[in-house]
């Protein structure tokens, strides 16, 4: 599994790439800043993200519509607060908030990739 993290906070995209490596993925990807990552070319590099809403104090809100619209299955992980905003843009897209455990956040990107119980 390929799987791209957005975080722009060093410590913490170590700890996130580290647990991904350790649940099985073959490629992590760590990128912490959105000119880092060629957008149309996510679909076929990547099988799951991870993204924080903020980047550098940019949004990545037009980016993850984009990893909607081309199906790749992506989790935010993030301290944003404004969780209502998110359900009703992004329906059926988890959002673990920071500080989150690694148990949360492996199981919140197993479930948006389809291996993971519901709940």
């Amino acid at each position: 599994m390929r799987i791209l993290v957005l975080e722009d906070e060093f410590l913490i995209a170590m700890d996130v790439e580290q647990l991904c490596r350790d649940h099985g993925a073959g490629e992590v990807v760590v990128a912490r800043d959105l000119a880092e990552v060629d957008g149309r070319k996510v679909a076929t590099q990547f099988d799951a993200a991870i993204v924080d809403l903020m980047l550098g104090g940019t949004s990545t809100l037009e980016f993850a519509a984009g990893l909607r619209e081309t199906g790749v299955p992506f989790v935010f992980a993030s301290g944003y607060s404004d969780a209502d905003e998110i359900k009703a843009s992004f329906p059926g897209v988890k959002l673990v908030t920071k500080p989150y455990s690694g148990k949360d956040l492996v199981e919140a990107v197993a479930q948006a990739y389809g291996r993971g119980s519901p709940g």
